[in-house]
């Protein structure tokens, strides 16, 4: 049986992609007390990324708005993952952490990181509602253009 995320999901025409695994020595998530601490995810679409650059640079605001949507696409993937397949198992998005890739001048990356909150919210509605911080680094790993992170809890 779907539960309300999984169709909310269907409805905005998401389908979830496989987790990425790690490249590096590090685990995709962990679980502590019903509390998932999910690893930076990169704007991976298809297995490509999607920007590549900075921020003020190479990458428009709306782009960078863009690959954080995809970051928490993938976050959800790592999510459901930590799930055992159940969405419907979150209660709540807790805290997500943004890095943007950004030129020294830009500095708009709180509209950025809106790409992943918005979609947190559409998907989890008040359970989506978080605390986060954003913030702007000289370059990503794979010279990604954004990287996403979140800590949510589960029962």
């Amino acid at each position: 049986m779907a539960n309300i995320f999984e169709e909310r999901l269907a409805t905005l025409g998401i389908v979830l992609p496989e987790p990425a695994k790690p490249v590096a020595t590090y685990v995709p998530f962990t679980i502590h007390h019903g509390i998932v601490t999910i690893s930076g995810q990169l704007p991976l679409q298809d297995g490509n990324l999607f920007a590549v650059g900075k921020l003020g640079g190479a990458v428009d605001v709306e782009t960078g708005k863009q690959a954080a949507r995809l970051c928490f696409i993938n976050l959800m993937a790592q999510l459901r993952a930590a799930c055992d397949g159940d969405l419907g198992r979150v209660r709540r998005v807790l805290r997500l952490g943004g890095f943007i890739a950004s030129e020294p001048s830009f500095t708009q990356q709180a509209l950025v990181m809106n790409g992943a909150s918005d979609l947190a919210v559409e998907v989890f509605g008040d359970v989506g509602r978080h605390a986060r911080s954003t913030i702007g680094v000289a370059v990503l790993p794979l010279d990604a253009a954004v990287e996403v992170e979140g800590l949510f809890i589960i029962e």
